[in-house]
């Protein structure tokens, strides 16, 4: 694991002079002092699994600070423009969850606090070095990393086997087994294409071997046409044009539904997907299991789907006690404790010293007791190291979102929406008057 995380860092750390333009924007906050002297009392925005079981767990142990919690939407279904517009309006929460891929966005916009006084050396030195480099941009540490994401593939085992259908290891052997399924109940679909979500789409791109932001010097290199993203772009054409695959909105009660009633045997996800299945239908419980996600070639390789990290606000007047909160909740076992043992959350830690917590404290009989969180170990050391995100994540995402949500036959394709997402980037990141080409 260590060794894959140092070569992403240095993907990332290659950002850093296009960043150092950017990241003069940042806030700096009123809050200076290295411990909160008082009572004080902060607000979190945050949309993860267990997010209020670990706010709840926190205020009973502590009396200096208190945290009032609000659940918003996940980032890319209108999380994140929630948090946008309470920046602008200057009501913004003093903690926010954001996930890696979006951090660059909302520090190039000057939403956020540099916390490099608070998040010290002493308390980066409980995270892998490499992780706390995915939050470190322009030389400025800008959020407490909490969990690393790798991609999974969870299936029905009882219907995978009553179907007798193999559990693909290729993306080939995906498509056959997607005909097999489908052969088997026209009803049933092997997985689903999330309209929605351009970052699934992303983390396969990312498994292939795509790199869509490349910073050099000072310019910006935008590359949405390499054969890596024309390949994965064409496959899931080729399933969608067949229909092989369902067509439903990320965690809605449509994809849910297709879950209960058995008409989705399989979900592309990552490794915090697994709380999300055991909590959106506990009742199959023992009937789901977890494997590696399919690639191209065999071998194992993972991109990154998600990946949290907590952000102090540009305005807050308490960053103190905001990254006190914040580092509990991602470097101390009791933190971890409180998130996972609700049952709903199966984080991955980014502390590595933490994962044999997390394990302990999820709850693998949903899976039959399969070691998730073995799985999930060799997917993160796998976790390809040649992708860094651009900081005009939101630009991109949505243009391709607006996209995807049209795809049909004779209609708008994956690879327009791909030009579309593509195009934007390039705009928005000229009328910044950054240099870019692509």
């Amino acid at each position: 694991m260590t060794r894959t995380w140092s070569r992403t860092s240095r993907v990332i750390a290659g950002t850093a002079t296009a960043l150092a333009v950017l990241t003069a924007c940042g806030g700096g906050g009123d809050d200076t002092s290295s411990k909160p002297d008082g009572p004080v009392t902060i607000t979190f925005w945050g949309w993860a699994k267990g997010s209020k079981d670990v706010v709840d767990a926190f205020n009973a142990s502590h009396k200096d600070i208190q945290v009032k919690f609000e659940e918003i939407p996940s980032g890319t279904a209108g999380g994140y423009a929630k948090i946008s517009n309470a920046v602008k309006a200057g009501n913004a929460p003093d903690l926010v969850s954001i996930e890696y891929a979006s951090l660059p966005e909302f520090v190039s916009s000057g939403a956020l606090q540099d916390i490099g006084d608070q998040f010290t050396e002493a308390d980066r030195a409980k995270l892998l070095p490499q992780s706390v480099e995915l939050t470190t941009l322009g030389g400025k540490s800008w959020a407490v990393p909490f969990d690393a994401a790798p991609q999974a593939f969870f299936y029905r085992k009882d219907l995978f086997a009553k179907y007798k259908v193999n559990v693909p290891t290729t993306w080939d052997a995906f498509k056959k087994a997607a005909e097999q399924v489908k052969k088997a109940d026209a009803k049933a679909r092997i997985a689903t294409f999330f309209p929605d979500d351009p970052t699934t789409f992303e983390a396969m791109a990312w498994q292939a071997g795509a790199q869509w932001f490349k910073a050099e010097n000072d310019t910006w290199k935008i590359d949405t046409t390499d054969p890596a993203t024309t390949k994965v772009t064409a496959y899931w054409q080729g399933l969608l044009d067949a229909d092989l695959v369902h067509k439903d909105a990320s965690f809605s009660p449509e994809w849910v539904g297709s879950l209960k009633n058995g008409t989705t045997i399989g979900y592309l996800g990552a490794s915090w997907g697994a709380g999300v299945l055991k909590g959106n239908v506990p009742e199959l419980s023992g009937k789901w299991a977890v494997a590696p996600v399919p690639t191209w070639d065999g071998k194992p390789a993972s991109g990154m789907l998600g990946g949290t990290s907590f952000a102090v606000t540009k305005d807050s007047k308490q960053k103190a006690a905001a990254v006190t909160f914040a580092e509990w909740m991602s470097t101390t076992e009791e933190g971890v404790k409180a998130r996972i043992a609700s049952g709903t959350s199966s984080a991955f830690p980014a502390a590595a010293s933490l994962r044999p917590v997390a394990k302990k404290a999820f709850d693998a009989s949903y899976y039959g007791g399969e070691d998730i969180y073995a799985l999930f170990e060799a997917a993160g050391a796998s976790i390809n190291p040649n992708w860094a995100w651009g900081p005009t994540t939101g630009t991109t995402n949505t243009a391709i979102k607006d996209r995807f949500g049209k795809i049909a036959q004779g209609g708008p394709t994956l690879a327009d929406a791909v030009k579309a997402g593509h195009d934007a980037t390039v705009a928005e990141l000229t009328k910044r008057g950054l240099k870019v080409e692509g």
